[in-house]
Protein backbone atom coordinates (compact mmCIF):
# COMPACT_ATOMS: atom_id res chain seq x y z
CA UNK A 1 0.00 0.00 0.00
CA UNK A 2 2.94 2.20 1.45
CA UNK A 3 4.68 1.80 -2.18
CA UNK A 4 1.30 2.47 -4.29
CA UNK A 5 0.40 5.76 -2.47
CA UNK A 6 4.05 7.20 -3.02
CA UNK A 7 3.57 6.28 -6.62
CA UNK A 8 -0.03 8.06 -6.79
CA UNK A 9 1.51 10.84 -5.14
CA UNK A 10 4.73 11.59 -7.95
CA UNK A 11 2.26 10.83 -10.46
CA UNK A 12 -0.44 13.32 -8.89
CA UNK A 13 2.58 16.09 -8.56
CA UNK A 14 3.66 15.52 -12.14
CA UNK A 15 -0.32 16.17 -13.45
CA UNK A 16 -0.58 19.08 -11.21
CA UNK A 17 2.67 20.66 -12.79
CA UNK A 18 1.08 19.82 -16.06
CA UNK A 19 -2.20 21.12 -15.68
CA UNK A 20 -0.32 24.76 -14.55
CA UNK A 21 2.05 24.40 -17.21
CA UNK A 22 -0.85 24.48 -19.67
CA UNK A 23 -2.88 27.03 -17.79
CA UNK A 24 -0.12 29.30 -17.71
CA UNK A 25 0.11 28.56 -21.51
CA UNK A 26 -3.60 29.54 -22.17
CA UNK A 27 -3.75 32.72 -19.58
CA UNK A 28 -0.04 34.04 -20.52
CA UNK A 29 0.39 32.96 -24.36
CA UNK A 30 -3.30 32.87 -25.53
CA UNK A 31 -5.19 35.31 -24.09
CA UNK A 32 -5.04 39.06 -25.55
CA UNK A 33 -2.58 40.90 -22.61
CA UNK A 34 -4.40 44.35 -23.11
CA UNK A 35 -7.57 42.55 -21.28
CA UNK A 36 -6.38 43.38 -17.90
CA UNK A 37 -7.14 46.78 -18.43
CA UNK A 38 -10.54 46.08 -18.90
CA UNK A 39 -11.45 47.02 -15.35
CA UNK A 40 -8.14 49.46 -14.70
CA UNK A 41 -9.53 52.67 -13.99
CA UNK A 42 -6.04 54.24 -13.32
CA UNK A 43 -5.41 52.98 -17.24
CA UNK A 44 -8.19 55.05 -18.83
CA UNK A 45 -6.96 58.54 -17.10
CA UNK A 46 -3.33 57.68 -18.17
CA UNK A 47 -1.92 59.69 -21.76
CA UNK A 48 0.38 59.56 -24.30
CA UNK A 49 3.98 58.20 -22.40
CA UNK A 50 3.12 58.12 -19.30
CA UNK A 51 -0.07 55.32 -20.60
CA UNK A 52 3.04 53.14 -21.90
CA UNK A 53 5.15 52.88 -19.13
CA UNK A 54 2.28 52.23 -16.95
CA UNK A 55 1.20 49.39 -19.22
CA UNK A 56 4.28 47.57 -18.95
CA UNK A 57 4.48 48.30 -15.40
CA UNK A 58 1.29 46.41 -15.01
CA UNK A 59 2.26 43.47 -17.45
CA UNK A 60 5.20 43.24 -14.96
CA UNK A 61 2.97 42.76 -11.87
CA UNK A 62 0.54 40.44 -13.79
CA UNK A 63 3.82 38.34 -14.82
CA UNK A 64 3.92 38.74 -18.26
CA UNK A 65 7.41 40.19 -18.64
CA UNK A 66 10.28 41.78 -16.39
CA UNK A 67 10.11 45.24 -16.87
CA UNK A 68 13.45 47.59 -15.68
CA UNK A 69 13.60 51.57 -16.23
CA UNK A 70 16.17 53.19 -16.99
CA UNK A 71 16.22 54.83 -13.22
CA UNK A 72 16.54 51.27 -11.94
CA UNK A 73 18.82 50.50 -13.34
CA UNK A 74 20.98 53.74 -11.96
CA UNK A 75 19.47 52.80 -8.26
CA UNK A 76 21.31 48.98 -9.03
CA UNK A 77 24.77 50.73 -9.80
CA UNK A 78 24.19 52.89 -6.69
CA UNK A 79 23.96 50.05 -4.59
CA UNK A 80 26.61 48.24 -6.40
CA UNK A 81 28.78 51.27 -5.07
CA UNK A 82 29.09 52.15 -8.67
CA UNK A 83 27.90 55.54 -8.96
CA UNK A 84 27.41 57.81 -5.64
CA UNK A 85 23.75 59.99 -5.09
CA UNK A 86 24.96 62.83 -6.76
CA UNK A 87 25.76 61.39 -10.13
CA UNK A 88 22.65 59.40 -10.23
CA UNK A 89 21.02 62.49 -9.86
CA UNK A 90 22.72 64.03 -12.52
CA UNK A 91 22.05 61.24 -15.04
CA UNK A 92 18.73 60.15 -14.32
CA UNK A 93 16.85 63.07 -16.70
CA UNK A 94 17.36 61.92 -20.56
CA UNK A 95 16.84 64.29 -23.42
CA UNK A 96 13.70 64.36 -25.12
CA UNK A 97 14.37 63.00 -28.35
CA UNK A 98 13.93 59.45 -29.30
CA UNK A 99 17.56 59.08 -30.66
CA UNK A 100 19.37 60.70 -27.76
CA UNK A 101 20.40 63.23 -30.09
CA UNK A 102 20.12 65.77 -27.24
CA UNK A 103 21.46 63.92 -24.40
CA UNK A 104 24.38 65.60 -22.52
CA UNK A 105 27.94 63.51 -22.97
CA UNK A 106 27.78 62.29 -19.20
CA UNK A 107 23.92 61.13 -19.42
CA UNK A 108 25.00 59.53 -22.81
CA UNK A 109 27.50 57.40 -20.99
CA UNK A 110 25.12 55.70 -19.05
CA UNK A 111 22.53 55.53 -21.58
CA UNK A 112 25.09 53.13 -23.56
CA UNK A 113 25.68 51.23 -20.53
CA UNK A 114 22.05 50.79 -20.06
CA UNK A 115 21.55 49.36 -23.73
CA UNK A 116 24.86 47.08 -23.24
CA UNK A 117 23.31 45.56 -19.95
CA UNK A 118 20.26 45.03 -21.82
CA UNK A 119 21.85 43.77 -24.62
CA UNK A 120 24.09 41.23 -22.35
CA UNK A 121 20.52 40.01 -20.14
CA UNK A 122 18.13 39.64 -22.94
CA UNK A 123 16.18 42.53 -22.80
CA UNK A 124 14.71 44.82 -25.35
CA UNK A 125 14.93 48.61 -25.08
CA UNK A 126 12.16 50.83 -25.80
CA UNK A 127 13.10 55.43 -25.62
CA UNK A 128 10.21 57.29 -26.25
CA UNK A 129 10.35 60.46 -27.13
CA UNK A 130 8.90 63.62 -24.88
CA UNK A 131 5.45 64.31 -26.53
CA UNK A 132 5.21 68.09 -26.84
CA UNK A 133 1.89 70.35 -27.94
CA UNK A 134 2.18 73.99 -28.83
CA UNK A 135 5.79 73.88 -27.63
CA UNK A 136 4.99 72.32 -23.95
CA UNK A 137 5.25 69.25 -22.37
CA UNK A 138 1.84 67.17 -23.11
CA UNK A 139 -0.10 65.21 -20.23
CA UNK A 140 1.58 62.86 -19.59
CA UNK A 141 3.89 63.08 -22.30
CA UNK A 142 7.58 63.31 -20.22
CA UNK A 143 10.37 61.09 -22.45
CA UNK A 144 10.71 57.76 -21.18
CA UNK A 145 13.71 54.82 -21.26
CA UNK A 146 13.01 51.29 -20.24
CA UNK A 147 13.90 47.85 -20.91
CA UNK A 148 11.58 44.64 -21.11
CA UNK A 149 11.77 40.98 -21.39
CA UNK A 150 9.36 38.38 -22.24
CA UNK A 151 8.99 35.80 -19.25
CA UNK A 152 9.31 32.04 -20.60
CA UNK A 153 6.23 29.91 -19.60
CA UNK A 154 9.20 27.49 -18.08
CA UNK A 155 10.84 30.33 -15.87
CA UNK A 156 7.54 31.91 -14.82
CA UNK A 157 6.35 27.97 -14.02
CA UNK A 158 10.20 27.60 -11.68
CA UNK A 159 9.15 30.35 -10.35
CA UNK A 160 6.00 30.05 -9.00
CA UNK A 161 6.19 26.62 -7.42
CA UNK A 162 9.55 27.38 -6.11
CA UNK A 163 7.66 30.52 -4.34
CA UNK A 164 4.72 28.48 -3.27
CA UNK A 165 5.60 27.68 -0.11
CA UNK A 166 7.07 29.99 2.91
CA UNK A 167 8.82 28.48 5.82
CA UNK A 168 9.13 31.21 8.74
CA UNK A 169 12.07 31.38 10.87
CA UNK A 170 13.93 33.29 13.93
CA UNK A 171 16.36 34.56 10.89
CA UNK A 172 13.24 36.09 8.67
CA UNK A 173 14.18 39.76 10.43
CA UNK A 174 16.84 41.45 8.70
CA UNK A 175 20.09 40.49 11.01
CA UNK A 176 20.90 44.41 11.00
CA UNK A 177 17.99 44.68 13.36
CA UNK A 178 18.10 45.07 16.73
CA UNK A 179 15.32 42.78 18.00
CA UNK A 180 16.21 41.50 20.70
CA UNK A 181 17.14 37.73 21.62
CA UNK A 182 15.46 35.55 18.51
CA UNK A 183 13.99 32.52 18.89
CA UNK A 184 10.45 30.59 19.86
CA UNK A 185 8.84 30.55 23.67
CA UNK A 186 6.33 27.65 24.02
CA UNK A 187 3.83 28.57 26.42
CA UNK A 188 0.38 27.14 28.03
CA UNK A 189 -1.39 30.25 28.44
CA UNK A 190 -1.50 32.93 25.77
CA UNK A 191 -0.65 36.26 26.82
CA UNK A 192 -3.27 38.17 24.57
CA UNK A 193 -5.80 36.20 26.94
CA UNK A 194 -3.74 37.32 29.94
CA UNK A 195 -1.91 34.68 30.93
CA UNK A 196 -4.84 32.83 32.70
CA UNK A 197 -6.53 31.32 29.90
CA UNK A 198 -5.13 27.48 29.45
CA UNK A 199 -4.16 28.47 25.58
CA UNK A 200 -1.15 26.96 24.06
CA UNK A 201 0.78 28.99 21.85
CA UNK A 202 3.91 29.32 19.79
CA UNK A 203 5.64 32.82 19.77
CA UNK A 204 8.73 33.65 17.82
CA UNK A 205 11.07 36.64 18.08
CA UNK A 206 13.29 37.59 14.66
CA UNK A 207 10.51 35.57 12.80
CA UNK A 208 8.25 37.37 10.15
CA UNK A 209 4.73 36.29 11.89
CA UNK A 210 5.00 37.18 16.00
CA UNK A 211 2.50 34.18 16.40
CA UNK A 212 3.73 30.86 14.95
CA UNK A 213 1.33 28.42 16.52
CA UNK A 214 -2.15 29.50 18.64
CA UNK A 215 -5.61 28.80 19.06
CA UNK A 216 -8.78 30.70 18.69
CA UNK A 217 -12.41 30.76 18.31
CA UNK A 218 -12.20 31.44 14.50
CA UNK A 219 -12.81 28.58 12.60
CA UNK A 220 -10.55 26.06 12.55
CA UNK A 221 -9.62 27.01 15.96
CA UNK A 222 -6.04 25.85 15.57
CA UNK A 223 -3.67 27.75 13.08
CA UNK A 224 -0.22 27.69 12.11
CA UNK A 225 2.30 30.27 11.11
CA UNK A 226 5.62 27.89 10.59
CA UNK A 227 4.28 27.12 6.84
CA UNK A 228 2.82 29.95 4.77
CA UNK A 229 1.21 29.10 1.25
CA UNK A 230 1.81 31.36 -1.81
CA UNK A 231 -0.71 31.08 -4.73
CA UNK A 232 -0.65 34.58 -5.63
CA UNK A 233 -1.85 37.75 -5.33
CA UNK A 234 -4.76 39.17 -7.06
CA UNK A 235 -4.63 42.57 -9.13
CA UNK A 236 -8.63 42.52 -9.71
CA UNK A 237 -10.81 40.46 -7.79
CA UNK A 238 -9.51 40.89 -4.28
CA UNK A 239 -6.35 43.56 -5.05
CA UNK A 240 -3.39 42.54 -3.46
CA UNK A 241 -4.78 40.10 -1.67
CA UNK A 242 -2.99 36.92 -1.54
CA UNK A 243 -5.36 34.29 -3.57
CA UNK A 244 -5.64 31.43 -0.61
CA UNK A 245 -5.85 34.61 2.12
CA UNK A 246 -9.02 36.00 -0.05
CA UNK A 247 -10.48 33.01 0.62
CA UNK A 248 -9.79 31.79 4.22
CA UNK A 249 -10.16 35.42 5.62
CA UNK A 250 -13.05 36.47 7.18
CA UNK A 251 -15.99 38.96 5.19
CA UNK A 252 -18.11 41.53 6.09
CA UNK A 253 -18.12 44.25 8.41
CA UNK A 254 -15.56 44.48 11.24
CA UNK A 255 -16.12 42.85 14.70
CA UNK A 256 -14.81 44.43 17.69
CA UNK A 257 -13.80 43.15 21.08
CA UNK A 258 -11.97 44.09 24.24
CA UNK A 259 -8.24 44.17 23.21
CA UNK A 260 -5.88 43.96 25.40
CA UNK A 261 -2.47 45.60 23.75
CA UNK A 262 1.11 44.31 24.52
CA UNK A 263 1.85 47.70 26.25
CA UNK A 264 -0.83 47.00 28.15
CA UNK A 265 -3.33 49.03 26.71
CA UNK A 266 -6.87 48.36 26.75
CA UNK A 267 -9.14 49.16 24.06
CA UNK A 268 -12.31 47.93 21.90
CA UNK A 269 -10.58 47.21 18.40
CA UNK A 270 -11.14 44.31 15.26
CA UNK A 271 -6.86 43.90 15.62
CA UNK A 272 -6.47 39.79 15.64
CA UNK A 273 -3.25 40.41 17.30
CA UNK A 274 -2.36 36.61 16.92
CA UNK A 275 -1.46 37.98 12.94
CA UNK A 276 1.23 40.14 13.91
CA UNK A 277 3.87 40.22 11.18
CA UNK A 278 6.88 42.37 11.22
CA UNK A 279 7.40 45.65 9.60
CA UNK A 280 10.86 47.26 10.29
CA UNK A 281 10.77 50.80 12.02
CA UNK A 282 6.74 50.52 12.04
CA UNK A 283 6.60 51.44 15.99
CA UNK A 284 8.68 54.49 15.85
CA UNK A 285 7.09 56.00 12.89
CA UNK A 286 3.64 55.66 14.20
CA UNK A 287 2.27 57.20 17.63
CA UNK A 288 -0.71 55.20 17.89
CA UNK A 289 1.33 52.28 17.81
CA UNK A 290 3.81 53.52 20.42
CA UNK A 291 0.91 53.71 22.68
CA UNK A 292 -0.30 50.16 21.45
CA UNK A 293 2.98 47.81 20.69
CA UNK A 294 6.46 47.16 22.36
CA UNK A 295 8.37 46.11 18.99
CA UNK A 296 7.64 46.31 15.60
CA UNK A 297 4.72 43.67 15.50
CA UNK A 298 2.63 46.08 14.34
CA UNK A 299 0.84 44.74 11.12
CA UNK A 300 -2.37 42.97 12.06
CA UNK A 301 -5.02 41.72 10.20
CA UNK A 302 -8.52 42.19 11.50
CA UNK A 303 -11.95 40.20 12.76
CA UNK A 304 -14.54 39.72 10.39
CA UNK A 305 -18.71 39.12 11.09
CA UNK A 306 -18.87 36.67 8.40
CA UNK A 307 -17.24 33.45 7.42
CA UNK A 308 -14.54 33.26 4.77
CA UNK A 309 -15.59 32.32 0.91
CA UNK A 310 -14.09 28.80 2.03
CA UNK A 311 -15.98 28.90 4.86
CA UNK A 312 -19.46 29.55 3.93
CA UNK A 313 -18.90 27.14 0.60
CA UNK A 314 -17.48 24.14 3.24
CA UNK A 315 -20.45 24.48 5.57
CA UNK A 316 -23.25 24.19 2.69
CA UNK A 317 -21.37 21.79 0.84
CA UNK A 318 -20.87 19.48 3.60
CA UNK A 319 -24.24 19.86 5.06
CA UNK A 320 -25.66 18.73 1.39
CA UNK A 321 -23.21 15.95 1.21
CA UNK A 322 -24.02 14.41 4.59
CA UNK A 323 -28.11 14.53 2.68
CA UNK A 324 -26.48 12.98 -0.27
CA UNK A 325 -25.25 9.86 2.29
CA UNK A 326 -27.97 9.69 4.48
CA UNK A 327 -30.98 9.92 1.78
CA UNK A 328 -29.48 8.86 -1.24
CA UNK A 329 -27.38 5.39 -0.16
CA UNK A 330 -30.71 4.19 1.65
CA UNK A 331 -32.96 4.85 -0.97
CA UNK A 332 -31.59 3.40 -3.35
CA UNK A 333 -30.73 -0.10 -1.38
CA UNK A 334 -34.94 0.01 -1.18
CA UNK A 335 -35.10 0.68 -4.55
CA UNK A 336 -33.05 -2.13 -5.24
CA UNK A 337 -34.40 -4.47 -2.60
CA UNK A 338 -37.47 -4.01 -4.40
CA UNK A 339 -37.06 -3.44 -7.51
CA UNK A 340 -39.84 -2.41 -9.62
CA UNK A 341 -41.73 -1.79 -6.72
CA UNK A 342 -43.61 1.56 -5.51
CA UNK A 343 -40.55 2.96 -4.14
CA UNK A 344 -38.21 2.32 -6.87
CA UNK A 345 -40.68 3.58 -9.41
CA UNK A 346 -41.20 6.69 -7.85
CA UNK A 347 -37.21 6.82 -7.21
CA UNK A 348 -36.69 6.13 -11.04
CA UNK A 349 -38.97 9.40 -12.02
CA UNK A 350 -37.43 11.84 -9.37
CA UNK A 351 -33.71 10.60 -10.55
CA UNK A 352 -35.53 11.14 -14.35
CA UNK A 353 -36.68 14.59 -13.48
CA UNK A 354 -33.26 15.83 -11.56
CA UNK A 355 -31.46 14.79 -14.58
CA UNK A 356 -33.57 16.13 -17.34
CA UNK A 357 -34.38 19.36 -15.61
CA UNK A 358 -31.08 21.50 -16.44
CA UNK A 359 -29.95 22.22 -12.90
CA UNK A 360 -30.66 26.66 -13.29
CA UNK A 361 -34.07 25.58 -13.88
CA UNK A 362 -34.77 23.59 -10.78
CA UNK A 363 -32.66 25.88 -8.81
CA UNK A 364 -35.09 28.71 -9.27
CA UNK A 365 -37.86 26.45 -9.17
CA UNK A 366 -37.00 26.15 -5.60
CA UNK A 367 -35.64 29.16 -5.06
CA UNK A 368 -39.40 30.78 -5.80
CA UNK A 369 -40.83 27.89 -3.28
CA UNK A 370 -38.42 29.11 -0.57
CA UNK A 371 -39.27 32.46 -1.16
CA UNK A 372 -43.38 31.85 -1.35
CA UNK A 373 -42.98 29.73 1.55
CA UNK A 374 -41.12 32.56 3.63
CA UNK A 375 -37.62 31.13 3.89
CA UNK A 376 -34.58 33.93 2.64
CA UNK A 377 -33.57 33.13 -0.57
CA UNK A 378 -30.63 35.42 -0.76
CA UNK A 379 -27.83 36.09 1.66
CA UNK A 380 -27.69 38.61 3.86
CA UNK A 381 -24.25 39.24 5.43
CA UNK A 382 -24.85 42.06 8.10
CA UNK A 383 -27.65 39.95 8.66
CA UNK A 384 -27.33 36.30 8.91
CA UNK A 385 -30.03 33.50 9.62
CA UNK A 386 -29.80 29.86 9.79
CA UNK A 387 -32.55 29.67 7.69
CA UNK A 388 -30.77 31.08 4.69
CA UNK A 389 -28.67 28.24 4.17
CA UNK A 390 -32.01 26.09 3.39
CA UNK A 391 -32.34 26.81 0.05
CA UNK A 392 -28.45 26.46 -1.24
CA UNK A 393 -27.94 23.10 0.73
CA UNK A 394 -31.30 21.83 -0.51
CA UNK A 395 -30.58 22.82 -4.00
CA UNK A 396 -27.17 21.48 -4.39
CA UNK A 397 -28.16 18.31 -2.68
CA UNK A 398 -30.99 17.56 -4.72
CA UNK A 399 -28.83 16.04 -7.90
CA UNK A 400 -26.34 14.33 -5.94
CA UNK A 401 -29.11 12.55 -3.81
CA UNK A 402 -30.62 11.42 -7.22
CA UNK A 403 -27.25 10.56 -8.54
CA UNK A 404 -26.24 8.85 -5.41
CA UNK A 405 -29.82 6.54 -5.37
CA UNK A 406 -29.04 6.03 -9.51
CA UNK A 407 -25.43 4.52 -8.74
CA UNK A 408 -26.31 2.66 -5.31
CA UNK A 409 -29.30 0.73 -7.19
CA UNK A 410 -27.21 -0.25 -10.29
CA UNK A 411 -24.69 -1.33 -8.06
CA UNK A 412 -26.97 -3.65 -6.34
CA UNK A 413 -29.09 -5.22 -8.89
CA UNK A 414 -25.70 -5.45 -10.58
CA UNK A 415 -24.58 -8.01 -7.91
CA UNK A 416 -27.65 -9.45 -6.67
CA UNK A 417 -26.64 -11.51 -10.31
CA UNK A 418 -23.24 -12.18 -9.57
CA UNK A 419 -21.86 -15.69 -9.24
CA UNK A 420 -21.38 -15.37 -5.23
CA UNK A 421 -24.78 -14.42 -5.12
CA UNK A 422 -26.27 -17.72 -6.81
CA UNK A 423 -23.49 -19.76 -4.59
CA UNK A 424 -25.33 -18.10 -1.49
CA UNK A 425 -28.89 -18.80 -2.30
CA UNK A 426 -27.98 -22.77 -3.36
CA UNK A 427 -26.54 -23.03 -0.14
CA UNK A 428 -29.93 -21.83 1.93
CA UNK A 429 -29.08 -18.06 2.62
CA UNK A 430 -32.20 -16.10 2.66
CA UNK A 431 -32.57 -13.20 -0.27
CA UNK A 432 -32.56 -10.60 2.96
CA UNK A 433 -29.26 -12.28 4.23
CA UNK A 434 -27.40 -12.32 0.78
CA UNK A 435 -28.94 -8.60 0.04
CA UNK A 436 -27.90 -6.65 2.88
CA UNK A 437 -24.41 -9.32 4.33
CA UNK A 438 -23.01 -9.37 1.06
CA UNK A 439 -24.58 -6.96 -1.96
CA UNK A 440 -24.80 -3.79 0.16
CA UNK A 441 -21.38 -4.50 1.09
CA UNK A 442 -19.84 -4.95 -2.72
CA UNK A 443 -21.80 -2.50 -3.81
CA UNK A 444 -20.85 0.23 -1.54
CA UNK A 445 -17.11 -0.15 -2.53
CA UNK A 446 -17.02 2.60 -5.68
CA UNK A 447 -19.47 5.04 -3.26
CA UNK A 448 -16.52 4.74 -0.69
CA UNK A 449 -13.99 5.52 -3.07
CA UNK A 450 -16.13 9.01 -3.51
CA UNK A 451 -16.64 10.27 0.05
CA UNK A 452 -13.16 11.53 0.45
CA UNK A 453 -13.71 13.55 -3.16
CA UNK A 454 -17.20 14.77 -1.60
CA UNK A 455 -15.41 15.96 1.52
CA UNK A 456 -12.43 17.55 -0.04
CA UNK A 457 -14.79 19.18 -2.87
CA UNK A 458 -16.95 20.86 -0.39
CA UNK A 459 -14.57 23.29 0.04
CA UNK A 460 -14.65 24.74 -3.57
CA UNK A 461 -18.30 25.69 -3.85
CA UNK A 462 -20.99 25.44 -6.63
CA UNK A 463 -20.74 27.84 -8.91
CA UNK A 464 -24.33 27.97 -10.06
CA UNK A 465 -26.05 27.48 -6.67
CA UNK A 466 -23.70 30.36 -5.19
CA UNK A 467 -24.33 32.54 -7.87
CA UNK A 468 -28.54 32.12 -7.40
CA UNK A 469 -28.43 32.64 -3.88
CA UNK A 470 -26.03 35.29 -3.83
CA UNK A 471 -23.58 33.12 -1.22
CA UNK A 472 -20.08 34.79 -0.67
CA UNK A 473 -18.36 31.71 -1.14
CA UNK A 474 -15.69 30.32 -2.69
CA UNK A 475 -17.37 29.19 -5.60
CA UNK A 476 -17.71 31.82 -8.06
CA UNK A 477 -13.86 32.82 -7.50
CA UNK A 478 -12.64 31.55 -10.42
CA UNK A 479 -15.43 33.03 -12.34
CA UNK A 480 -14.61 35.74 -11.58
CA UNK A 481 -11.27 35.96 -11.84
CA UNK A 482 -11.77 34.94 -15.73
CA UNK A 483 -13.97 37.59 -16.09
CA UNK A 484 -11.64 40.50 -14.55
CA UNK A 485 -8.45 38.65 -16.61
CA UNK A 486 -6.42 38.25 -12.89
CA UNK A 487 -4.36 35.63 -13.90
CA UNK A 488 -2.63 35.19 -10.41
CA UNK A 489 -6.04 33.97 -8.86
CA UNK A 490 -7.12 31.88 -12.21
CA UNK A 491 -3.45 30.06 -11.44
CA UNK A 492 -4.02 30.02 -7.76
CA UNK A 493 -7.39 28.12 -7.84
CA UNK A 494 -6.35 25.62 -10.24
CA UNK A 495 -4.02 24.61 -8.43
CA UNK A 496 -6.04 24.46 -5.39
CA UNK A 497 -8.65 22.57 -7.78
CA UNK A 498 -5.97 20.01 -8.99
CA UNK A 499 -4.31 19.83 -5.32
CA UNK A 500 -7.96 18.05 -4.39
CA UNK A 501 -8.53 15.75 -6.79
CA UNK A 502 -5.18 14.00 -6.56
CA UNK A 503 -5.81 13.31 -2.63
CA UNK A 504 -9.29 12.64 -3.40
CA UNK A 505 -8.36 10.06 -6.02
CA UNK A 506 -5.06 8.47 -3.48
CA UNK A 507 -7.72 8.84 -0.08
CA UNK A 508 -10.30 7.09 -2.22
CA UNK A 509 -8.27 4.15 -3.32
CA UNK A 510 -7.07 3.29 0.15
CA UNK A 511 -10.41 3.68 1.91
CA UNK A 512 -11.64 1.64 -1.15
CA UNK A 513 -8.56 -1.01 0.52
CA UNK A 514 -9.80 -0.65 3.79
CA UNK A 515 -13.43 -1.08 3.69
CA UNK A 516 -12.50 -4.38 1.36
CA UNK A 517 -9.81 -6.47 2.18
CA UNK A 518 -9.79 -7.75 -0.91
CA UNK A 519 -8.61 -5.03 -2.71
CA UNK A 520 -4.94 -4.92 -2.60
CA UNK A 521 -2.60 -2.24 -4.45
CA UNK A 522 0.58 -4.39 -3.62
CA UNK A 523 2.13 -5.96 -6.81
CA UNK A 524 2.28 -9.89 -6.48
CA UNK A 525 4.73 -11.62 -7.08
CA UNK A 526 4.49 -13.88 -10.35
Amino acid sequence: MGKYVVKRLLHGLFSIVMVILIVMILVYGLMDRMKIFKTDGQYTKQANNQRTTYMYQKWEEYGYLDYLPYNDYLTMLQESGEIDEATHSAVASIGRSDDGSDDSEEIAKYVAKFYDYCEKEGYQVRRLAAVVSKNRLATGGAQALFAYKERSVLMRLWDYFTGILEIDNIHKVPEDQDIGKRGLTFTLHDPIYGGEKFAPAIIGNGTNHKYLLYFDKEFPYIHQNFVKIHLGSSYSVSRGVEVFTSMTQGQGSYRQTTVTYPSGLTEASADNLHTAVYVKGSKEANVMYQQRYTDDYTNVQTYRNNMSRMGYSFVIGIISTIMVYILGLPIGVLMARYKEGLLDNIGTIYIMFISAVPSLAYIFIFKGIGRAIGLPWTFDMDNVKKTMYILPIVSLALPSIASMMKWMRRYMIDQMNSDYVKFARSGGMSETEIFFKHVMKVAAIPIVQGIPGSLLFAMTGALITERVYLVPGAGGLLIDAINQYDNAVIVGVTLFYAVLSVLSLILGDVLMATVDPRISFTEKAR
